[in-house]
């Protein structure tokens, strides 16, 4: 067997996480997570701030290079040989916190611009791509417009768009309505949902929840850099075992 495939222990794991390390410095950002995503899955990750989310998803694509461990991503060892990090970039989409759209490209040119230049697909057929993406995330009329001339809201589900153009086989959130106003929350949280509903592998980091009770098949709450607590959402919102979990759902929901 290659290093890419060997030891698996769920034959249906899209992405695997094995006894992670991550520090900088002297500070252990992440210290020791194991978690196996389902293909479809959908897992919410919450937790105080400060507590490893998002250091955990940036690892999952490569963004940050983690100290100890190991990740596959369908098959796919995520490490920063730059062969490896194209394929990762290519079948694991990202949304961030604050949209990370290019400011002088349009939406359109945004959208078409990873599959024109990675996966080197005519441009035609990119505007198509992009187009019914648009269209998916309910904004196909603001493709000449530049993200300045957008609402938060708007610039988050071109964000969707533009990843989901790749065709993914994994999507992250990284808390994508943290940077919203309230009104613009429920867009985005829409937009999302419906993917979910289609049958998309998903991380999101998110405090949001009303979406984590509705969508998530699995709650992973982190605390200190480690995983604390795995739980449906039902026992998770009804039941959680951890004392640390039972104190965070307080000051959330109260």
């Amino acid at each position: 067997m290659t290093q890419e495939h060997d030891a698996k222990s769920d034959d249906d794991a899209i992405v695997q996480i094995r006894n992670l390390h991550k520090w900088y410095g002297p500070f252990h950002a992440l210290k020791n997570i194991s978690l196996d995503v389902r293909r479809g899955e959908k897992i919410v990750i919450c937790g105080p701030s400060g507590s490893g989310k998002s250091t955990l998803i940036r690892c999952v694509n490569g963004l940050e290079r983690y100290s100890e461990g190991r990740i596959l991503a369908n098959g796919h060892l995520v490490d920063h040989r730059s062969d490896h990090l194209r394929l990762i970039c290519q079948e694991v989409g990202m949304v961030f916190q604050h949209f990370n759209l290019f400011p002088h490209l349009t939406v359109m040119e945004n959208c078409t611009l990873a599959l024109t230049r990675v996966r080197k697909i005519p441009k035609a057929e990119a505007i198509e791509v992009a187009q019914h993406f648009l269209e998916r995330v309910r904004i196909p009329e603001h493709g000449n417009k530049y993200p300045s001339q957008l609402s938060g809201g708007q610039q988050q589900r071109v964000a969707i768009a533009r990843s989901l153009c790749m065709r993914p086989k994994v999507m992250l959130f990284d808390e994508p309505t943290s940077a919203l106003d309230p009104e613009m929350i429920k867009e985005v949280l829409e937009v999302m949902t419906g993917l979910a509903r289609e049958g998309m592998t998903m991380l999101c980091v998110t405090h949001e929840m009303g979406f984590a009770r509705e969508v998530a098949d699995r709650i992973v709450f982190m605390d200190a850099g480690a995983i604390v607590e795995e739980a449906p959402p039902e026992e998770f919102f009804g039941a959680a075992k951890h004392e640390r979990s039972r104190k965070f759902l307080s000051q959330l929901l109260h």
